[in-house]
């Protein structure tokens, strides 16, 4: 499974004290991700914005 700290979608939130997912889910998609339906998530996005970069 992907690391969470490293996708785009990760951001931290200042009220909860703690990082979240900002990935909008529908009620049965946040249900299929919450019952560990999938394997890895398919939501995750590479959040480096250099790895294009390092490539060239």
């Amino acid at each position: 499974m992907e690391d969470c700290s490293t996708c785009a979608y990760c951001s931290y939130d200042e009220d909860i004290d703690a990082y979240v997912c900002d990935m909008y889910l529908d009620e049965d998609e946040y249900a299929r991700f919450m019952g560990g339906h999938y394997k890895k998530c398919p939501y995750y996005r590479d959040g480096d914005e250099y790895k294009i970069a390092r490539k060239q």
